[in-house]
């Protein structure tokens, strides 16, 4: 059994070690140097640092120093790609240049300039075809070749098409000019300067230019109002109502009439999308003013018809938008003016071609509607001045001729938007 130790017994004593006593060399310095101690360690403080930091900045250096050369060698390669891509780009700008796609492109540019243009041309020798057909029958050749035309145009033989149009035009031009030449004054009608004081009268008028048949119709304002119809009621842009002239005598009661302003032919191609449309100012019997907004600065000339008089103006607008008017109807150009030939010429060939010429006229109260065959606009004027009119203005003509007097003069041509007419008080 273990005998357990009173509480306030001591723990023995533990053994005693041996001590030890540490001892430091002594560094014995010179007498001389004691005072230069503290310089000495400064100095040897001094080349520490400064070794320590030329270190650090040759360490730092070269590290910058590897930074910067590896950015430039990036610059470098990403110049070099730069150069690469352009090179690239432009390779691949000079293939495109030389693929078909672009040299097709530039072919069908060129292709759609050549269809307009001879298209243009198409229908510029179409309409001059048509108009020949007035004057004469004998078209059969000239429309044999144009279906020549009409098939290299659908072979897209364009240069082709173009030569043979070119062609035509000439063929057409002589045909124009023979037709003219052939026309003959019949015999039976004999020479005349004088227009009539009323009722229609044929006759030969010979003039400073030459001699021409006219069929004219006078009719005195005293007993005759002049008014003006239109198969339409109001403006019409397109696809318009025509009628014959016979059908506008009929349904007014007229006596006399004639063909009215241009318009835009339905036969014609270059009428598409206006078809039977005129522009030009008209107040019809129903007091109806016909595109009047377009012609607020008109410098067409226009007639006036009132009760018992008539006035002529080189310029529509100088023509308000009075009611009050039996009829007005502008149309170009004014051939005679107080009694002179004002209208010499100008550029138009159309004008400057032979065919019958339309006209409306006046002297004192009377008003002369007619037709001046085979003469040009300005011989036309020429002979109404001969037959001592005051005034007179141009109508349509062409294939649109037609004059009236209990039954068709000239005519009837085609249908028409609007004419004048002669009807009895």
């Amino acid at each position: 059994m273990i005998k357990e130790s009173p509480l306030n017994s001591s723990p023995p004593p533990h053994p005693k070690l041996p001590q030890f006593k540490l001892r430091f060399p002594r560094f014995k310095l010179y007498p001389r140097l004691k005072p230069h101690l503290p310089k000495l360690v400064v100095i040897v403080l001094s080349l520490i640092g400064i070794t320590l930091y030329f270190g650090a900045q040759k360490f730092l250096g070269d590290r910058q120093f590897s930074n910067l050369s590896s950015a430039y060698q990036q610059l470098t390669a990403s110049l070099n790609q730069s150069h690469t891509t352009m090179a690239d780009l432009q390779q691949q700008l000079d293939l495109l240049k030389s693929r078909d796609e672009y040299r097709i492109n530039q072919d069908l540019e060129a292709e759609l300039v050549n269809i307009r243009e001879t298209y243009q041309q198409t229908v510029d020798v179409y309409e001059d075809l048509l108009n020949l057909k007035d004057q004469t029958k004998n078209t059969l050749t000239l429309d044999q070749n144009f279906a020549q035309i009409l098939t290299l145009l659908a072979n897209r033989n364009y240069a082709a098409a173009a030569a043979k149009l070119k062609t035509l035009q000439e063929d057409i031009d002589k045909q124009q000019t023979a037709a003219a030449a052939a026309f003959q004054i019949p015999a039976s009608v004999a020479p005349n300067n004088s227009a009539p004081s009323s009722g229609y009268q044929r006759q030969r008028v010979t003039t400073p230019v030459g001699e021409f048949l006219v069929d004219i119709i006078a009719a005195d304002l005293g007993s005759t109002r002049v008014i003006v119809d239109t198969a339409a009621d109001s403006d019409c842009g397109n696809d318009c109502p025509v009628f014959s002239l016979g059908d506008y005598v009929a349904r007014n009661g007229a006596f006399a009439g004639v063909n009215g302003s241009y318009f835009c032919p339905a036969s014609y191609p270059s009428c598409a999308g206006k078809t039977n449309s005129f522009d030009l100012l008209v107040m019809n019997k129903n007091k109806t003013y016909f595109n009047s907004d377009n012609n607020v600065y008109s410098t067409n000339p226009a007639v006036i018809f009132g009760d018992g008089w008539v006035r002529f103006v080189a310029h529509a607008q100088e023509w308000g938008r009075d009611t009050g008017v039996d009829g007005v109807l502008s149309n170009y150009p004014l051939l005679v003016s107080g009694g002179n030939n004002v209208f010499a010429g100008d550029s138009d060939p159309k004008k400057g071609s032979r065919a019958g010429r339309s006209f409306v006229a006046s002297r004192g109260s009377t008003v002369y509607i007619g037709v001046v065959y085979n003469s040009t606009v300005d011989e036309a004027g020429a002979a109404l001045t001969t037959l001592g009119m005051e005034y007179a203005m141009n109508l349509d003509s062409g294939g649109s001729t037609a004059l009236w007097s209990g039954g068709y003069k000239a005519g009837p041509g085609r249908n028409i938007p609007n004419a004048i007419l002669f009807v009895g008080k």
